[in-house]
C-alpha cells in the first residue's frame, strides 16, 4: 500500500510540538463553542430544565439555588460543557491529522467520514440520554421519596446529573467510532471483536450500571443501544478491513 514518502521523518521532539499545536486548537475551539453557547445559554437552560415537567406529579421535584453565585456557575460551566460537544468534529479531526501522517493513503480517506461519523454518534448519544435515560432516572429517584418529604433539590446537583448522563451517553456512543479508527490503522478485526463478543456483554452491563439508577430495568435500556453498537462496530470493522485487502 503507498504511503506518504516523500514527508521528513520528524523527532520525538517535533512530535511533541506537533501534539501542542493539536492541543491548543481543540482549546480554541472549546473557548470559542462555549462562548457561542454562552450567547444562547438562557435557552439551553430551559431546555434543559424540561425533563423536570416530566415527573409524576405525585412526585414533583422542586430546585433551589443554594449559593449567591450558584446561577453564574452553573451557567458557564453549561457553556463550558457546550463548547466541548460543539468542537467534538475538530476534536475528531484534530487527533487524525495527529496520528495521519503514520497512514497509508489509503487510509487517510477516511477523515471525512470518521469526523462525521464522530460528530452523529455524540449528537445520538445525547438525545438517546435527554429523551429516554433523563426522564426514566428522575422519575426513579423521584419516587423513592417517603411521605411528608419533599423533592427540594439543589440545582447544582441536578445539572451535574444530567451532564453526567448526557456526556456519558454522547461518549459511549462513540464505540462505533473508535473501532472504525482503530480498524483504519489496523489494531482492530472484526474477528477479533466476534471473538470476545460474550465478554464484551460484561463490560457493556459495567458501563451501563455505571451512567443508570442502579435499578435492573434502566441498566438493560442502555445496555440494548451498547449491544447493537457493538454489532455495529463489527460491521464498520469488516468494511475497513475489506476495503484495505482490495
Amino acid at each position: 500500500m503507498p504511503s506518504d514518502k516523500n514527508q521528513p521523518e520528524m523527532s520525538f521532539l517535533d512530535h511533541l510540538e506537533e501534539l501542542r499545536w493539536r492541543i491548543m486548537k481543540i482549546i480554541i475551539a472549546v473557548l470559542v463553542g462555549g462562548i457561542a453557547t454562552f450567547g444562547f445559554i438562557d435557552i439551553i437552560l430551559e431546555i434543559l430544565l424540561r425533563p423536570i415537567s416530566q415527573v409524576a406529579n405525585a412526585n414533583p421535584i422542586q430546585l433551589q439555588v443554594l449559593s449567591v453565585q450558584g446561577m453564574f456557575l452553573i451557567k458557564w460551566a453549561i457553556a463550558i460543557i457546550g463548547g466541548i460537544c460543539i468542537a467534538v468534529p475538530v476534536i475528531t479531526y484534530q487527533l487524525w491529522k495527529f496520528i495521519a501522517p503514520g497512514l497509508y493513503v489509503n487510509e487517510k480517506r477516511f477523515a471525512f467520514p470518521l469526523v462525521l461519523f464522530s460528530f452523529i454518534s455524540f449528537t445520538l448519544g445525547i438525545l438517546f440520554g435527554y429523551f429516554v435515560l433523563i426522564p426514566y432516572s428522575l422519575n426513579f429517584f423521584s419516587g423513592l421519596t417517603s411521605e411528608g418529604i419533599e423533592n427540594n433539590f439543589s440545582i447544582n446537583y441536578y445539572f451535574s446529573f444530567i451532564i453526567w448522563i448526557l456526556l456519558g451517553t454522547g461518549l459511549i456512543f462513540q464505540l462505533p467510532v473508535i473501532s472504525l479508527l482503530l480498524s483504519v490503522i489496523g489494531l482492530l478485526t472484526p474477528s477479533f471483536m466476534r471473538h470476545y463478543r460474550r465478554h464484551s456483554i460484561i463490560v457493556i452491563l459495567v458501563l451501563a450500571s455505571f451512567i443508570t439508577p442502579p435499578d435492573p430495568v434502566s441498566m438493560v435500556i442502555m445496555a440494548m443501544p451498547l449491544f447493537l453498537l457493538y454489532e455495529i462496530s463489527i460491521g464498520l470493522s469488516w468494511i475497513v478491513n475489506r476495503k484495505n485487502a482490495i
